[in-house]
């Protein structure tokens, strides 16, 4: 294996942007709702160095939260400024600078909430993390932790969760990192903050409610923690207080009506809104906000939530979803059970040159080999296939000045049909998650219950002509989801109360992570899917890779490439059979937009 942590010639960062690395340490985890501790912010120069700093501790005003993470108690936060103390010389720190950190989302979620608390908005208007960079990277890591790099690049780290020791930590990550992809002529995955979609303005952030929701409101009984409420028209109160003032009293404040909803709130319910009609329709209470003032008096406690201990059992796979667009050729689904390693079992190959329909058949050989294809040509390809034209592609100098081995069709031809290894291929490889093939069902180990479901696709050709979106449905037993929020895309990026949440990690990377321990009892299965804006098609972006990680590592991993006129794809499925959570690689296209297939799986998307 190619010892990817040492560089010649000099350390510098890519041209085209000013970087500073963040790192914060907050109260909790969700941006809305919890506040920032301490941040750290570090100024690199073109090689790399430090040349600037900023580190303060931050009196959030409020219980730090979980103190044995972070350690930073409310004896040692007393008499650091607030938030809006700092706000302007943080933001002029960070003006005019690309902010790198690690998890980019979550850093510059609280940084911009923060930032809105203060009246004022973040300054940031590119990111890039240095989580997806490594991913992107493919890089020989059992995961990519920030400790876990640390240890790969050598960096030492002094005090784990200090924002400083964190942050430059982080930098010297990011050098060697970006120095690598450098050599790949790897583009590094940078976001654009000021470029947010918005299809339902005015939502209300979503926060996580610990309560499990007892079902309708009974008017004369009163409201009880863990009610699902949702506000429509104007009110008295502004929509965002209100909305506090109910999550404080213990209640979960959805955006849209469903069949789950307890009560909804509106002052004028002669205008008839469209979720007053639901509401109506559904035979949902609908109050006024002077009678919600009087419930919120005498909220009753809930019942909180209790983690679900789910067990791994051999299960049938579950029926294909049923469209009514025409889908592409489906396979039945096949169960993997303790397979004995395949003959190119941990390999990784990136396939260069022939026609759209040649990759998809060698892709699909490679895959039955057990190796992965590989999209970019990374720090983890251990092989080149070469097909007609490949020898034209811009990536070979690359790929010679590596020493990878380059192999034929018939190379691939002769593994699968005679078991033989190549002379020229190298032996040594990786361990690996199973590579599924389209169909394959595998079990989600039942000791974990947090997934990431990565899913990224060729580098090259991220940019505004190639716009793809990330979706998952929460869906009942009747394959619909219950409620516009079980439908989780950019401008509703949690479901579920958390149980499910969108992040935009690189240009050409979007993750989805689930906890499976707060999926409501009534979703049966969460339906992961990638939708194209615009005329392109899943032909013109080419294949498409799932990664499904859990703390200690990739749990299954699968190409998918055979997109041609699809707009969007049903990309894999978790779904439950008799209590217990299994994966199942899908692949399934429909040459319709994702509002259509939102409209497939029971959304209202004219709410």
């Amino acid at each position: 294996m190619i010892d990817t942590r040492t560089h010649d010639g000099p350390r510098s960062l890519p041209d085209g942007h000013r970087w500073v690395v963040v790192d914060v340490e907050t109260s909790g985890l969700r941006a809305n709702s919890h506040r920032v501790l301490s941040v750290a912010a570090l100024a690199l120069g073109a090689d790399g160095r430090v040349e600037r700093e900023f580190s303060t501790l931050v009196d959030p005003g409020c219980d730090p939260g979980p103190v044995h993470i972070h350690g930073l108690t409310r004896d040692r936060l007393a008499g650091a400024p607030r938030f809006e103390d700092i706000a302007r010389e943080l933001g002029e720190f960070l003006d005019g600078h690309t902010m790198v950190a690690h998890n980019a989302s979550f850093d510059h979620g609280f940084l911009a909430a923060e930032f809105r608390r203060a009246g004022s908005d973040s300054p940031v208007e590119q990111r890039l993390c240095t989580l997806a960079l490594s991913r992107r990277l493919e890089i020989d890591v059992p995961n990519h932790r920030l400790s876990t790099l640390a240890r790969h690049w050598r960096v030492e780290q002094l005090r784990a969760h200090d924002a400083y020791d964190d942050a430059r930590v982080l930098s010297e990550i990011f050098v060697q990192s970006a120095s690598l992809a450098t050599s790949l002529q790897l583009p590094l995955p940078v976001v654009d903050c000021r470029s947010a979609k918005s299809a339902y303005p005015d939502t209300v952030p979503r926060v996580p409610c610990p309560w499990k929701d007892p079902g309708r409101l009974d008017v004369t009984a009163g409201l009880v923690q863990g009610m699902k409420v949702v506000i429509s028209g104007d009110t008295r109160t502004p929509r965002l207080t209100l909305a506090d003032r109910m999550t404080a009293a213990g209640l979960d404040v959805m955006n849209n009506v469903s069949r789950r909803t307890a009560v909804v709130v509106c002052n004028n319910p002669d205008e008839g809104t469209g979720k007053v009609r639901k509401a109506r329709a559904e035979g949902i209470p609908v109050v006024d906000e002077r009678r919600l003032d009087e419930l919120l008096a005498h909220v009753r406690p809930g019942q909180p939530k209790v983690t679900q201990a789910i067990d791994v059992a051999d299960v049938v796979a579950p029926p294909p979803v049923e469209a009514a667009a025409a889908p592409v050729a489906d396979t039945p689904p096949r169960t993997l059970h303790g397979q004995q390693p395949k003959l190119w079992s941990g390999r990784r190959v990136l396939l260069l040159g022939g026609t759209h329909l040649e990759a998809v058949m060698m892709r699909s050989r490679i895959t039955q080999l057990g190796a992965r294809p590989s999209l970019n040509l990374t720090a983890g390809v251990t092989d080149v296939l070469l097909l007609a034209g490949g020898e034209d592609d811009k990536r070979m100098p690359r790929v010679r000045a590596r020493d990878l081995p380059v192999l034929t069709s018939a190379d691939v031809d002769s593994a699968v049909e005679n078991g033989v290894v190549p002379p020229h291929m190298r032996t040594e490889a990786r361990a690996a998650a199973p590579v599924l093939s389209r169909g394959e069902v595998t079990d989600l180990p039942a000791r974990m219950s947090s997934w990431a479901v990565n899913v990224a696709w060729k580098a090259e050709t991220a940019g505004s002509e190639f716009d793809v979106d990330v979706v998952a449905f929460l869906l009942a037993a009747d394959e619909r989801v219950d409620g516009d929020d079980d439908f989780v895309f950019y401008n509703n990026p949690v479901g579920a109360g958390g149980a499910v949440e969108l992040s935009v990690d690189g240009s050409s990377e979007q993750c989805l992570r689930v906890d499976l321990r707060q999926v409501p009892d009534e979703c049966a299965r969460i339906t992961v899917a990638a939708a194209i804006d615009g005329p392109p098609t899943f032909g013109d972006v080419g294949a498409v890779s799932v990664n499904v990680d859990g703390d200690d590592g990739t749990v299954a991993t699968f190409v998918l490439d055979a997109g041609t006129t699809e707009r969007t794809m049903v990309l894999a499925e978790i779904y439950r059979r008799a209590g217990r959570w299994r994966l199942r690689a899908v692949g399934q296209g429909y040459d319709d937009d994702l509002a259509a297939l939102a409209v497939r799986y029971g959304v209202d998307v004219d709410g």
